[in-house]
C-alpha cells in the first residue's frame, strides 16, 4: 500500500491507535473461528459472541458491580496519590529519613494482600474503608518509588545554578525539583491505577461481600460457582477494559500536563 498519497496512516496517533484496534479485532476472529470450528461448549470457554450475549443480557448487573468495584478503586487510588506523595516529599527532606523509612514501604510492597486482608477486613468494621484500605496498600508504592526517584534525579548543572542565585530549599523545590519529577510521578500514576483495580479485585475477593451492592470479584465467583463461564468471562472483560481505560487517562493527563514542555510527551 502506497502511503505517500494518504499521510493520517503515518501519523503516531492513528497508528497507536488503529494497530491495536486491528490485532484485537484478528485475535478476536481468530477466537470465534475456533470456538465454532471445535465446537468448543460455553461451559468451557465461551467464543466472543457467547460473551457478548452475556454483556447485553446481564449488562445492568454486571455495570452495577463494575460501579462498586470502581468506586473503591479510585478512593484507594487518591488515597494512594495523596499519601504517597507526601511521604515522597518526607523521604527527600533527609537520606537518614529515607534510609529509616523506605524499607517499611519496600515491606508494604512484598507482602501479599491476600496476606493482610482478613486482618484488615477484621480490624476494620466498615467493609467498603477495609477494601479501600487494602486497595490502597497495594497502590502505594509506585507513587512513592517514582515520586522519590523523581525528585532525586535533578539536574546537577541546574542545581548548581540554583546554588550560585542563593535559592532557598523551598525555590529549589517548587521550581526545579518538582518539575524534574512530574514525568517519573506521572509513570508511578500509569503503574498505581492499574494496582488500585487489582487491589481492589483481590480485597473484594478476599471479603466476600455480596448482595447487591456486590462487586465485580462476587459476580466472578458466583459465576464459577454456577458454572456461568460467559458471565464469568464477561466480568473478566470489563476489569480488564477497565484497567486500560484507567491507564490511557492516565496518559492524557501525562500528556496535557507535560506534553507542551517535556521531551518525554513530545513527537
Amino acid at each position: 500500500m502506497n502511503t505517500e498519497h494518504r499521510p493520517w496512516l503515518t501519523h503516531p496517533t492513528v497508528q497507536r491507535i488503529a494497530a491495536p484496534l486491528l490485532v484485537g479485532i484478528v485475535l478476536l476472529g481468530l477466537w470465534q473461528v475456533l470456538c465454532v470450528a471445535l465446537q468448543v461448549p460455553a461451559y468451557l470457554v465461551p467464543s466472543p459472541l457467547d460473551i457478548g450475549r452475556t454483556l447485553l443480557t446481564d449488562g445492568p448487573m454486571l455495570l452495577g458491580a463494575l460501579w462498586t468495584t470502581l468506586t473503591i478503586t479510585f478512593l484507594s487510588f487518591a488515597l494512594a496519590v495523596t499519601l504517597g506523595v507526601a511521604l515522597a516529599f518526607l523521604f527527600v527532606q533527609s537520606r537518614v529519613i529515607e534510609a529509616s523509612l523506605f524499607p517499611y514501604a519496600i515491606l508494604l510492597q512484598v507482602t501479599p494482600v491476600v496476606a493482610i486482608a482478613p486482618l484488615i477486613i477484621i480490624w476494620v468494621s466498615n467493609t467498603t474503608l477495609a477494601l479501600v484500605v487494602c486497595a490502597t496498600l497495594v497502590a502505594i508504592f509506585p507513587v512513592i518509588a517514582n515520586t522519590v526517584l523523581g525528585l532525586r534525579s535533578v539536574n546537577p548543572g541546574l542545581l548548581n545554578l540554583f546554588r550560585l542565585n542563593r535559592a532557598g530549599r523551598w525555590q529549589t523545590l517548587l521550581r526545579l525539583r518538582i518539575p524534574s519529577a512530574l514525568p517519573y510521578f506521572f509513570g508511578g500514576l500509569r503503574i498505581a491505577s492499574g494496582l488500585a483495580l487489582i487491589g481492589a479485585v483481590v480485597a473484594e475477593f478476599v471479603a466476600g461481600t455480596g448482595g447487591t451492592g456486590a462487586g465485580l470479584a462476587y459476580q466472578i465467583l458466583q459465576a464459577g460457582f454456577q458454572m456461568n463461564i460467559p458471565r464469568l468471562f464477561a466480568a473478566l472483560l470489563l476489569i480488564a477494559v477497565t484497567g486500560v481505560a484507567l491507564f490511557c487517562l492516565m496518559a492524557m493527563l501525562a500528556r496535557v500536563c507535560l506534553g507542551h514542555w517535556h521531551e518525554s510527551e513530545q513527537g
